[in-house]
């Protein structure tokens, strides 16, 4: 398998691939490359922080009384720990060799979208994510419709018999499932009924309460019986347009914006035998057409891509984990805070002229002790709101490199081979004339003078 194959794969199934770890696989053929990169993240790690302030307070059993000084702590608490886990999270995909696992779990963070005040729910929620990122689609529907975390921002907390709230009966065949066109109102409406009683204890736990579920006869999408909420789960997978839909989203998000019909069919052909999540993504990884040239290079990162990326080439770390989310903020990505239900639209809705300009200057302002301007609006905690008062339009960020990880790992290649590390295979004629005049006398100068250019933007 061709290096710049390889590295394709890793940039669109991981966080990139390093120089030792190219030239173990280069030369392999495709079939041992895509099996390792799976093999590689077959294991489930849990991410966590630790909340010992919040679970003291659960173990007391103390009645909750939202209006007390103690709730609103708790309350203050638990957005801090947000910061911290947000941090973590940044941190594991930079660092993690489960590469294609936490890929996945990101992805799917942006599908099944939710964003919840509580940090013991926000994380269970993210580690569900993680937990069925590969595994069965239909075990993975139903294990998210049951999460605290949905089930709140969702409301159906407050969906009861004979009184049915139809947020996220709607939400899950027009974003999570189906997609706009396949279902009708009365769909959602004998959906909702199916999904009455679904709710949380306090700690997150599900729980079915009998007394305000609906267990009447239901009609939905053709099909009439005593449904319940995994019943309308199965029934919508049985609908051909279930993965139609979840195969064109994969192809938008791992191979290009623009699409192709039979590609996309090639895909959800494989997914509808089983909806196995795993055997879709070995097939895109496996086909031809996955590494075609106008796939490679062409996908505008993420701001969440772009961050790790630096981290994973130059290691560092964010001292104060505030900073990280002031800078998500001003690229315009906020782990666990999506701007709506549909998540973030990706693509070129990355680029801005504000955003390009700050993404471009990134790498100086990181690695080599540049300044940036803390204006941010929006809506921030008071511990933000007084970080933000000192200095806010000239600041340096805290940040611990290590540049003898950088040197281990890109310190005996030639400077030709670092462009091919750093800004892959698709580079323009121009910018190679360019290269050319760039000063070769320091590689960590260098290295972020690569950074610095606009075809760093893309993987």
């Amino acid at each position: 398998m061709e290096k710049a194959h390889i590295q394709h794969l890793y940039r669109r199934a991981g966080f990139d691939i390093l120089p030792k770890e190219l030239e173990i696989l280069s030369g392999k053929d495709r079939k041992s490359v895509v099996a390792q990169l799976f093999e590689s993240s077959k294991k489930m790690v849990p991410l966590t922080v630790p909340t010992p302030k919040i679970d003291a307070y659960l173990d007391s059993n103390t009645q909750i009384d939202r209006k007390s000084k103690a709730f609103k702590e708790l309350i203050r608490t638990s957005r801090q720990k947000h910061v911290v886990f947000n941090r973590a999270w940044v941190n594991r995909m930079a660092t993690t060799g489960q590469g294609l696992r936490e890929r996945m779990t990101l992805f799917w963070a942006n599908h099944f979208v939710v964003r919840s005040n509580n940090i013991l729910f926000s994380q269970q929620f993210n580690n569900t994510l993680r937990t069925h990122a590969l595994g069965n689609f239909k075990e993975f529907v139903i294990a998210v419709a049951k999460e605290p975390a949905m089930l709140d921002y969702l409301n159906n907390q407050q969906n009861r018999k004979g009184a049915p709230n139809e947020n996220f009966a709607r939400e899950l065949m027009e974003l999570f499932t189906l997609g706009v066109g396949h279902y009708t109102e009365m769909d959602i409406k004998e959906a909702a009924r199916a999904f009455t009683g679904w709710r949380h204890d306090s700690r997150g736990t599900f729980k079915l309460t009998n007394r305000i579920h609906d267990d009447g006869e239901k009609s939905f999408l053709g099909k009439t019986g005593l449904w319940n909420g995994e019943d309308i789960v199965r029934i919508i997978l049985e609908q051909p347009a279930c993965a139609h839909f979840i195969a064109e989203k994969i192809y938008r998000h791992f191979v290009n914006e623009e699409t192709n019909s039979n590609h996309i069919e090639e895909l959800a052909i494989v997914f509808r035998k089983e909806y196995q999540i795993a055997d879709v993504m070995k097939y895109l990884f496996m086909a031809d057409w996955f590494y075609d040239p106008k796939h490679m290079g062409h996908k505008i990162k993420s701001p969440v891509d772009l961050l790790v990326g630096l981290m994973k080439t130059v290691p560092f770390t964010w001292d104060k984990a505030k900073e990280l989310k002031y800078i998500e903020r001003l690229l315009g990505q906020v782990l666990l805070e999506p701007p709506n239900v549909a998540g973030w639209a990706e693509g070129r809705s990355w680029i801005d002229a504000n955003t390009l300009m700050i993404r471009l200057k990134l790498p100086s302002v990181l690695l080599n002790d540049g300044e940036i301007a803390f204006d941010v609006k929006g809506e921030f905690e008071d511990s933000f709101e007084a970080f933000d008062q000192k200095n806010n339009f000239r600041r340096k960020l805290a940040i611990t490199k290590n540049w003898n990880r950088f040197k281990a790992n890109y310190g005996a290649l030639t400077y030709d081979v670092l462009v091919f590390h750093i800004l892959g295979a698709s580079v323009s004629k121009e910018t190679n004339h360019f290269l050319k005049t760039l000063e070769k006398e320091d590689q960590r100068n260098f290295c972020i003078q690569l950074m610095s250019l606009p075809e760093y933007q893309l993987c």
